[in-house]
């Protein structure tokens, strides 16, 4: 039997960790599902006949007047008189979850907020919105602000700790201090203090916390940077007259990148936990904007309402629960003292 090549006896490894592998398996379907919310949780039909005419409301807008209205405004297909309009001349295929992240429910039984019902499936939250619904577009941005803010943090962490461990002498002495300073920081309090200056805004609190999550890769990567740089294959690329651009590039970033993967999961973790954090305190995104801290912040001004609380606490516990298992299994992948298979 040929021999597996690295990549081939790390993937072998992380699959046989069964934790890791169903972890990762199930992530991807929750975050895929997210990904489609739009047309399993929506408040506008999929698909629309009206007089012998079809329209995809999913994706375009149609005035009201379109549908036998009387306004030119954006059609409410959830509005009584509108849906026995089109009900009466032609259908409507609905998603699954009739509701938006947005939408309200006028029609509720009791006051906001209501119980889980048939027509609210985990209930609704203090003003009347779905739940199920903004669970499913707050897991989503969650994740999506989570790779976002990861991606950047790796690409200058890495970085950062390549020229750090690379040149080491004064370079390392002056970035080690520098981190340190900056390391000793309240972030927490910086980042509240940073958020409630400006408006918030999906790219405010990217820049906003991607001045601490940086550090979480630097040591990491200038711990393998210091390592290759006195490695012989190194030594022979500057004889052969290599830039340290070059080597770099070609030699110490390949090892460092390896080490920095196995992290990588952590650091995703730690992003979502600090935009729930900062939408729990009201610090976060817009208001309005479905997320896992606002659903958070619901459940804690809601005690009466437990669904909400508890929602949010299992969305939460199950995702970063996932890619913590994840990055276990990607670290001992990775981790060269494991046995080859």
């Amino acid at each position: 039997m040929p021999a597996l090549s690295p990549p081939a006896r790390r993937w072998a490894r992380f699959r046989a960790n069964r934790r890791a592998f169903m972890s990762l398996w199930l992530f991807l379907a929750l975050f895929g599902t997210s990904l489609l919310a739009e047309l399993w949780a929506n408040d506008r039909p999929l698909l629309l006949s009206y007089q012998g005419q079809l329209h995809t409301p999913l994706w375009r807008v149609y005035p009201e007047t379109a549908f036998g209205g009387e306004f030119p405004t954006p059609a409410d297909y959830r509005d009584p008189f509108l849906r026995a309009r089109i009900e009466r001349e032609g259908w409507a295929l609905w998603p699954l979850v009739e509701y938006g992240p947005r939408t309200v429910n006028y029609a509720l039984p009791a006051p906001a907020p209501t119980p889980p019902s048939a027509e609210n499936w985990l209930g609704t939250d203090d003003q009347g919105r779905d739940v199920l619904a903004r669970l499913a577009y707050g897991f989503r941005l969650s994740v999506l602000f989570g790779l976002a803010l990861t991606l950047m943090a790796a690409v200058i962490g890495i970085l950062a700790g390549m020229v750090q461990g690379y040149f080491g002498g004064k370079v390392d002495l002056v970035f080690q201090r520098v981190i340190e300073v900056w390391q000793g920081l309240p972030a927490l309090y910086l980042l509240i203090i940073l958020s409630s200056l400006v408006q918030p805004t999906v790219g405010w609190l990217l820049l906003i916390l991607l001045l601490f999550q940086w550090l979480n890769l630097v040591g990491v990567v200038r711990a393998e940077s210091l390592g290759a740089r006195d490695a012989e294959y190194v030594r022979a690329a500057r004889a052969l007259g290599a830039g340290d651009l070059r080597v770099m590039l070609r030699h110490v970033l390949p090892n460092a990148l390896v080490a920095a993967l196995t992290f990588l999961p952590f650091v995703l973790n730690g992003a979502i936990a600090s935009l729930t954090a900062l939408d729990f305190l009201g610090f976060g995104l817009p208001p309005g904007s479905a997320s896992l801290g606002e659903l958070l912040a619901q459940g804690k001004a809601n005690l009466s309402a437990p669904w909400l609380g508890l929602t949010a606490f299992f969305a939460l516990a199950l995702l970063l629960s996932l890619l913590v298992f994840i990055g276990e299994g990607l670290r001992d992948a990775f981790d060269p003292r494991m046995r080859e298979s």
